[in-house]
């Protein structure tokens, strides 16, 4: 598994994991499946998305997904999950 670190605009910090359930709502909004979109597709959006998606599992209120989500963004990088946790 892989997880993100979310760092906004305001220099708050996320990491959550990119669980089974993040998965298949990426699946479900992008209509592919998810190994295969990053295989062929890599876009950034998607990792957006998947940031838009891990904040509102975390219990947030983000905002709705798309440009106004991702201006509240400075940086999102994907990380290893650590494998002893």
């Amino acid at each position: 598994m892989a997880k993100l670190k979310i760092v906004r605009n305001d220099g708050s910090e996320l990491v959550g994991e990119i669980t089974p359930s993040v998965e298949y709502a990426f699946e479900q909004y992008y209509k592919i499946g998810f190994h295969r979109a990053f295989r062929e597709e890599e876009k950034q959006s998607m990792v957006y998305y998947l940031a838009w998606e891990i904040t509102k599992r975390a219990g947030e209120a983000p905002k709705p997904f798309g440009e106004t989500f991702i201006d509240t963004l400075k940086s999102v990088t994907v990380e290893d999950s650590d494998p002893l946790a």
